[in-house]
């Protein structure tokens, strides 16, 4: 039997606690990897959102997926394209890694071409779909319909706070394990990791380039 690597992701951390879909994903896997004579070598978990610029930045699972996957020069196994992304750029950027993917519900035979064609198609479903609910809701408008609540601006701005914080903690846990991992090869100065992040394409939160206080920031927000 040939191995390869499976990969499953949540978006939430709700579903992650549940499980929600986990095992549905695991099943499609190991069936799809049953009937092709192949053998789940490696399990992978990402509790992440697929969407933003820098989705791959803030999914270490997915990294250290894709390299299980070249150190056994196998492929990566998903249950659904869209475990890895509706995002045809973030799909192509995941093509250039060398690492094959293959899809359980698209079938063994679907070539990295067509998980270009599948995933444009995906994200031009998402764009319709967010084009529509806005169009309704500015017919609603125009009908005299008060879309929100005003008196609760306060409220919005505390939700708004607190949101960003979660998003800032969460990308803080994501990234951590990469930095320790930095650390633990010898790296110890912030500059130092910073220089190293930059080099291997890690964007920082705010997707740009690493400095040592944002380093030390992160490992600041972790203890």
């Amino acid at each position: 039997m040939s191995p390869a690597v499976a990969y499953f992701r949540v978006s939430t951390e709700r579903q992650g606690r549940s499980g929600l879909g986990l095992d549905a994903q695991l099943e499609r896997c190991a069936t799809f990897a049953a009937g092709n004579g192949m053998e789940l070598v490696e399990e992978f978990t990402e509790v992440e959102t697929g969407k933003g610029s820098d989705a791959l930045d803030r999914r270490p699972q997915l990294a250290a997926a894709l390299a299980a996957a070249r150190r056994l020069r196998c492929p990566v196994l998903v249950a659904k394209l869209d475990r890895l992304s509706r995002d045809v750029h973030f799909i192509a950027g995941l093509m250039v890694q060398r690492v094959p993917f293959m899809v359980a519900e698209l079938g063994p035979d679907v070539d990295p071409f067509m998980l270009h064609i599948y995933a444009a198609l995906a994200e031009k479903e998402r764009r319709m779909i967010s084009e529509r609910t806005r169009a309704a809701l500015a017919a609603r408008k125009r009908q005299g319909a008060v879309l929100g609540n005003r008196t609760n601006l306060a409220e919005a701005q505390r939700l708004g706070a607190a949101r960003t914080a979660e998003e800032a903690r969460r990308f803080a846990e994501n990234v951590v394990p990469i930095i320790r991992q930095v650390q633990a090869s010898g790296v110890t100065s912030l500059r130092g990791v910073a220089e190293v992040l930059n080099a291997r394409g890690v964007r920082s939160s705010r997707g740009g380039r690493w400095a040592a206080q944002q380093v030390s920031d992160i490992l600041a927000r972790t203890m």
